[in-house]
């Protein structure tokens, strides 16, 4: 995947180049109301383009940090829930073991009636 990003990078950055080279004329950009710009067509675009790369690289830094602090939040809510299903079962487990220890005497007196019969 990295050859392939660089592959793509490089070829962006040599059309650029190649762009750059056969537009030297200068333009102006009108900024603001009475504010201008002027400067070569291909610094124009290169610096264009180095603000358009930095604006999605903090889209994605930003994007990466909202899905961090989402996972956060499901892990919290996950661990809530396997802490309350151990408790569960922990309960069952005593539950259980109360009611293994009325089965035997149940069958003792089942037996003793049986008996009496």
């Amino acid at each position: 995947m990295r050859q392939v990003n660089f592959v793509i990078i490089f070829v962006i950055c040599l059309a650029l180049v190649l762009f750059g080279i056969e537009n030297t004329e200068p333009v102006v950009i009108h900024i603001v109301k009475n504010i201008q710009f002027q400067a070569p067509l291909s610094v124009e675009l290169i610096l264009s383009a180095g603000i358009g790369a930095v604006l999605a690289w903090v889209f994605s830094v930003w994007s990466h940090v909202q899905h961090t602090v989402e996972i956060g939040k499901e892990v919290t809510v996950r661990d809530e829930r396997i802490h309350e299903l151990e408790d569960d079962i922990q309960r069952y487990k005593a539950e259980l073991e109360e009611q293994q220890r009325l089965l035997p005497a149940a069958s003792n007196v089942q037996d003793a009636e049986v008996y009496a019969q």
